[in-house]
């Protein structure tokens, strides 16, 4: 078997490239700021849907109030359509992307 640096012309330099690979969990839920809901409100809609801490549910309000949008929840699809669905029940706007 040859040697795959022997097959390529001399002088030529390929760049070398960075791949991400996601592994697993390709789907995110994102959250969309809107001008209806308190932060408390988001606060508790977060903490119900992603069983996550108050300070990270707060941490994920505030971005979304500052950015417009903020990803809440990444992981299998059935997971992420639980996530909006809790979110949506007090008509949040969300998103899932893959």
């Amino acid at each position: 078997m040859k040697n795959m640096n022997e097959e390529r012309p001399h002088g030529i330099i390929e760049p070398e490239s960075e791949v991400e690979v996601v592994v697993g969990s390709p789907y995110k839920v994102i959250l969309f700021n809107d001008d209806w809901h308190s932060f408390d409100e988001v606060i508790n809609q977060i903490i119900k849907a992603v069983k996550c801490s108050y300070e990270e549910a707060r941490s994920y309000t505030f971005e979304a109030h500052v950015k417009g949008r903020t990803q809440v929840f990444n992981g299998e699809l059935n997971e992420c359509l639980k996530v909006s669905s809790i979110l949506e029940e007090i008509a949040l706007h969300t998103q899932i992307i893959s």
